[in-house]
């Protein structure tokens, strides 16, 4: 009888929480969150070097750096876009764009590296919320 007792409580548990965890997890990603995802990436990225103002900078570095840029900013970015253009495309001493170079030495604009991963998390948000934390 206990164990029966226990069997229903789990099956009710389930049937109250899954609908919430369902539609959370279909939800599309806020832009705070695709923010945070993208300087999640930056810092996951190992394998390559971000320059800045002509001094390279490891991924963890790089992401701290773009962290603070737009915290000190914050009131600009309202958007991913908005922090991809005004936080992670270009240097707002010098003007000079950031550039990320890849593990074969070549380079892309760091606006270019970022487009390109949050149309990845625009396009698949599950796969980016399953992987994070």
């Amino acid at each position: 009888m206990r164990f029966l007792k226990f069997i229903l409580a789990c099956a009710l548990f389930l049937a109250l929480t899954a609908p919430a965890f369902l539609q959370a997890q279909t939800e599309p990603l806020g832009e705070r969150e695709k923010i945070e995802s993208l300087i999640r990436l930056v810092s996951q990225f190992k394998t390559a070097k971000f320059v800045r103002n002509g001094w390279t900078y490891s991924a963890d570095s790089a992401a701290t750096f773009l962290r603070l840029k737009w915290q000190a900013n914050d009131s600009t970015v309202k958007t991913a876009r908005d922090f991809i253009d005004r936080i992670g495309s270009v240097s707002g001493t010098s003007g000079k764009p950031y550039l990320v170079r890849l593990e074969d030495g070549s380079e892309i604009s760091g606006r270019e590296f970022l487009l390109g991963q949050l149309i990845k998390l625009e396009i698949s948000p599950l796969v980016q919320s399953s992987t994070s934390g």
